[in-house]
């Protein structure tokens, strides 16, 4: 009698733990099914104010179309609202906005002017110009037609130019950004002269040894390796014998220079 009631109670647990089991099946079922619902209505609902967002921005786009085409600040203000819908006015130059605001049209003629800009100074610069002095070029250039540019409007046109290949990039150099147009790779060393020549327009190989703690050899392969490339010049003139390396990149005396080739 005893171990008939043992049995019982034993298949009376066995039983309750199935069932608890299955509850707990039905119910991770029904769990994963609502949160499936959940996340398909915001997504629905994503999308909905998305498409919406997207609508009042063509109308606004519509009504400030002057704006955007004359103002740089109002124009980059845009790129990011567009940006913040996944909207790429500069994707290409057919289809909505490019008839809407000529966008693309703006920044494919943008492009070809920093590309001449490019090859105008690369014989002084060795195809690396600062984004300040490259604006300044396309400004002076751009006064006939009254469209005033920034440095984002340039960033914009440079990242469409990517396409043509190697160079053609915009780099950070200290406090500087300069754009590069040619295919020459600036190492640790390159990087560290051009942000001390930008004090003075120019370093000297013992100011290089002095300042950065390098050895003579160090400093003058260095300098040789940038005055190879093209984007050094010397000067050879002082009473001091030192020669110095001028970098028309970082220094005023590049501004302007190949302007009158524009």
């Amino acid at each position: 009698m005893f171990i008939i009631c043992s049995i019982s109670i034993i298949f009376l647990l066995f039983f309750k733990i199935l069932f608890f089991v299955f509850v707990m099946l039905i119910l991770k079922d029904q769990y994963r099914l609502l949160g499936e619902n959940v996340a398909k209505l915001r997504t629905d609902l994503m999308k909905e104010q998305l498409a919406t967002f997207r609508s009042q921005l063509e109308d606004f786009a519509r009504k400030h179309k002057n704006d955007i085409r004359k103002n740089p600040a109002f124009r980059a203000q845009f790129h990011e609202m567009c940006a913040k819908v996944g909207v790429d006015p500069l994707a290409s130059n057919k289809g909505f906005w490019a008839e809407l605001l000529g966008i693309g049209d703006f920044y494919y003629e943008l492009g070809v002017q920093i590309i001449e800009a490019c090859l105008a100074t690369r014989p002084h610069n060795g195809g690396l110009i600062s984004l300040d002095d490259l604006c300044k070029l396309l400004g002076q250039r751009r006064k006939a037609v009254r469209e005033t540019i920034s440095e984002d409007d340039c960033l914009r046109a440079i990242s469409k130019l990517k396409v043509l290949g190697s160079g053609f990039e915009v780099i950070t150099v200290g406090k500087k950004k300069l754009v590069r147009s040619v295919p020459t790779e600036l190492n640790k060393d390159h990087n560290e002269i051009l942000e001390l020549a930008q004090a003075q327009g120019f370093v000297t190989v013992d100011e290089v040894q002095r300042r950065l703690n390098w050895s003579s050899g160090r400093a003058t392969d260095a300098l040789e390796t940038l005055l190879e490339e093209g984007l050094a010049m010397i000067d050879d003139g002082h009473r001091d014998g030192k020669r110095r390396y001028w970098f028309p990149c970082v220094s005023s005396v590049s501004t302007y220079v190949g302007a009158d080739r524009l």
